[in-house]
């Protein structure tokens, strides 16, 4: 991955609508390179989705889940991450094991999803944030 790879990136993590003319525009180059790069960086699976961020009105939460020590952390994650309401599911490292990032109706749903996590036999804690603002890098 290259500068020019990077500058693209860098323009999709804003719009991953941005019409590729334009993104040749502003980075220096033509519209044929500019789809190829992102053909390749998606067959190599350095982009791995193309997504849509709303702003619905939901509540938007991290809840940051911990497991027993020896525990397969992907799997848990791999399980969570079919929940209708996660977003994302970030294995991390530090004092928690997995990060959810959650859209949900209301409160009462964020509620819902702490209890399923509690549920499993394996999760050991859980802490929630609201998310109150967001920026877009």
């Amino acid at each position: 991955m290259d500068e020019l790879d990077r500058q693209i990136l860098a323009i999709l993590r804003r719009d991953a609508r941005r019409p590729y003319t334009e993104i040749a525009d502003e980075v220096g180059t033509s519209e044929g390179t500019v789809r190829n790069r992102v053909d390749r960086l998606t067959d190599e699976g350095v982009i791995e989705r193309f997504t849509v961020s709303t702003r619905t009105g939901n509540i938007t939460a991290m809840i940051e889940i911990s497991a027993d020590v020896n525990v397969n952390t992907s799997d848990i994650s791999d399980r969570m991450a079919d929940w209708d309401e996660v977003d994302f599911v970030w294995q991390v490292s530090g004092e928690v094991d997995i990060v959810l990032v959650v859209d949900c109706a209301n409160t009462e749903e964020v509620n819902g999803l702490i209890g399923r996590a509690r549920e499993m036999e394996t999760v050991t804690q859980t802490r929630t944030r609201l998310i109150l603002d967001e920026k877009r890098g």
